[in-house]
């Protein structure tokens, strides 16, 4: 058997024959579900160091980064790792031509050099709750899906003023449904605004591999990026101010420098964005025929358009820089979704599923009463709603693509407030800002080529019923010239460029509105898109009910298994092992991946893997400092936890506690286990924490931000290097 990149030790044990422990579990639930199979697999803290409300635990440190990606606090003084995709639009903001920090890394050597991100936040989730049975008391089984909807958004409402009320500090509440509207669950989160970035490397390093290795293993990458979160001088969250403070947090992970090796066991804490681990079969097969390929296509092209811009002007290519990556990662995604879907014959697996609920339902007269009807009511609402699916899909693939059209929409409200809709108002400094922002990052030559392209797919490839009025005026007054047309809109609107806009804000006026052809093509196109969305609610409604149906009776069906909810950027826990695997015939793959395929791979010729001097020269001498291992350096390892979107920058923690690694991506041969996860394929992505340290310390020569640190070797009291007191 062919071993691919095959540079750490082999270790055999029956570690290799684990499968991976599949679910993003609730920490409120770990003791009950999950802990006695966490402690035979290697956890070593109580389930109380995992999750309290009562007393500093693990979730304490873990972060959820604006809403996008997580971060976890690794120092006394509020540091935060994540991830530098996750930190690339904020690098991207203080760059310049001159001062090019996507390039050559960013580095804060005291707390003055630290740069505020404005708009960027720190969520820490103070406690979550089970509210389910008091959202009950509001439906019955009388209630059509309207009535019942409307009854729990009225408890939901009650119970977070209730709950606010109850507490002294200005906590953020939510509910959210799990497990298509079966259980309900409270969370409150205390939200820092003040964070500031720390550091960053290149992206020759961050970055190394770019969108060739994206999804991809083996992979030599230092996806990580350091913030700080800031507090006032009271100790309470703040706004961004020179008086305030770093954080002193309820917990900090401890970074272990003794490596990891195949079968150790790993847990993952983050906030996923989401997932559909209950999609039908139908679903599937819509996806993979008409929706995800699609997606494909508009992208590939979007993606050509602003390479091409990118490649002919450095100054272009600074302000694309994080638009593109956006971009590229879910064209990526969607098409490794695809081949996923189809490879590991999900449909196949989900049609026997439904084949299984409808022969158990059948069994007893009172099942086949409520749940008789289910997998006929999704097959039947789902082939209604697949138009309006793929519609919804390409008006946010192209049209809303179009820069000019977004910015016109953010203008919407400003647009209702002079036709008189009292609910309307609007801070005319505000919009300055919102256009200034705009175009700090925006190439016009890009964007008009985008819009033609999109507009093109767009009436090339919807139906006439899903078109919004103003194809017809391109049709007939523009001959269906789409270039002539574009030209027209970013000749005549003030959303086209700086100056136009600027001057329209000085004097704005309805006029304005009426006649400017971006915001006509947006008003159009919304006014289309939000038709159909109002459509598609009518068959939604019996959708969601019989796919609650579904679940809650997937369920029922199997009483013994501990089931998961899907994610929805709640706090998750995943838990399982540092391991290989083999993804193909004569393919096998190892646990992790050094320094020495970093060079392996580098291409001068190709942006992509370049690699700096100052690696090189490091690597060549073999300076590692404290985090090498046997004369190499380890740069990522994979594990088999259960994580997606939203889990970018989560910690990987050992059975102590101690953080070994920052995950970042998942592997090519699983895309699709956002729908279906995949035990013998599934991999998480981490950077070595060792490589981050080594980048830190070695490579960047930032050796205070390791003194905040509390490093450990081999157990949690035998520190390597003494946390700094904060003062």
């Amino acid at each position: 058997m062919i071993k691919i990149l095959g540079v750490c030790f082999i270790v055999f044990s029956l570690g290799f024959l684990a499968r991976a422990d599949e679910g993003m579990w609730l920490p409120i639930h770990l003791e009950r579900l999950n802990y006695i199979d966490m402690q035979k697999q290697g956890l070593q803290l109580t389930a109380e160091e995992l999750y309290s409300i009562n007393n500093s635990s693990l979730k304490d440190a873990i972060v959820s980064l604006g809403g996008f990606c997580t971060g976890e606090i690794i120092s006394n003084k509020g540091l935060m790792l994540t991830n530098h995709h996750c930190a690339f639009g904020a690098i991207q903001e203080i760059s310049s031509v001159e001062q090019d920090y996507l390039t050559d890394g960013f580095w804060a050597m005291n707390h003055e050099e630290e740069r505020p991100i404005e708009g960027l936040t720190a969520s820490f989730l103070v406690r979550m709750e089970d509210v389910t049975e008091e959202i009950m008391t509001a439906v019955s089984d009388t209630m059509n899906e309207s009535e019942r909807s409307a009854a729990i958004g009225m408890m939901q409402d009650s119970l977070i003023k209730l709950t606010k009320a109850d507490t002294v500090n200005d906590y953020k509440v939510e509910i959210e449904s799990f497990f298509n509207g079966n259980e309900y669950y409270l969370f409150v989160y205390e939200i820092y605004k003040d964070i500031r970035l720390v550091g960053a490397p290149p992206s020759s390093i961050g970055k190394y591999g770019g969108d060739t290795d994206n999804w991809m293993w083996p992979r030599h990458t230092g996806d990580f990026a350091l913030f700080r979160v800031y507090m006032g001088p009271d100790g309470m969250p703040a706004k961004y101010d020179s008086s305030n403070v770093p954080l002193k947090p309820k917990h900090f992970l401890p970074i272990s420098i003794a490596g990891v090796k195949a079968s150790d066991f790993a847990m993952v804490m983050g906030f996923p964005g989401s997932t559909d681990r209950y999609l039908t079969s139908f679903g599937v097969k819509h996806a993979i025929e008409e929706e995800q390929p699609s997606r494909v296509k508009i992208r590939e092209q979007r993606l050509a358009i602003m390479k091409a811009g990118m490649n002919m002007d450095p100054a272009v290519r600074i302000k694309y820089a994080s638009k593109y990556a956006g971009v590229s990662n879910y064209y990526k995604y969607y098409k490794g979704q695809t081949r996923g879907l189809k490879r590991l014959k999900v449909y196949d697996k989900k049609l026997a599923i439904e084949n299984e609920f409808i022969a158990w339902a059948e069994k007893e007269e009172n099942r086949k009463d409520k749940y008789g009807g289910v997998i006929p009511g999704i097959e039947k609402n789902r082939s209604l709603l697949n138009g309006q699916i793929l519609a919804r899909a390409y008006y946010n693939e192209t049209i809303f693509a179009a820069e000019i059209v977004l910015l016109a929409y953010r203008f919407d409200k400003m647009h209702k407030a002079f036709i008189g809709d009292i609910t309307f108002g609007y801070d005319i400094e505000q919009y300055k800002k919102i256009a200034k922002a705009h175009f700090k990052d925006y190439d016009a030559s890009i964007d008009k080529a985008v819009l033609v392209s999109s507009l093109s797919f767009f009436l090339q490839d919807m139906p006439p019923d899903f078109q919004p009025a103003i194809a017809e005026t391109i049709k007939n007054k523009h001959k269906g010239n789409l270039q002539g047309y574009v030209d027209y809109v970013f000749e005549k609107s003030v959303f086209s460029s700086d100056e136009k806009l600027s001057s329209f804000l000085e004097n704005p006026s309805k006029k304005g509105f009426g006649k400017d052809p971006a915001f006509l093509l947006m008003t159009s196109f919304l006014s289309k898109y939000r038709e159909i969305r109002k459509e598609s609610k009518v068959f939604q409604v019996d959708m969601n009910k019989a796919m609650r149906l579904f679940v809650d009776g997937m369920r029922k069906m199997s009483p013994n298994k501990k089931f998961y909810p899907d994610a929805n950027s709640t706090m998750r826990l995943t838990y399982g092992q540092v391991l290989d695997y083999d993804p193909a015939d004569a393919v096998s793959f190892d646990y992790c991946t050094t320094l020495k395929g970093v060079m392996e791979k580098e291409d001068p010729e190709n942006d992509e893997f370049i690699v700096p001097d100052r690696l090189k020269e490091l690597y060549e001498a073999r300076d590692y400092g404290p985090y090498g291992e046997n004369g190499r350096l380890n740069v990522n390892f994979i594990t088999n936890n259960d994580i997606t979107g939203g889990n970018s920058g989560s910690p990987v923690i050992n059975g102590r506690g101690e953080l070994i690694g920052c995950a970042f991506d998942g592997n090519w041969e699983a895309m699709s286990g956002d729908i279906a996860f995949e035990h013998d394929f599934q991999r998480t992505i981490a950077v070595d924490v060792r490589y981050i340290l080594f980048i830190i310390d070695k490579y960047a020569g930032a050796t205070h931000l390791i003194e905040e640190m509390n490093l450990v070797d081999g157990t949690a009291v035998q520190k390597v290097r003494k946390a700094v007191e904060v003062d």
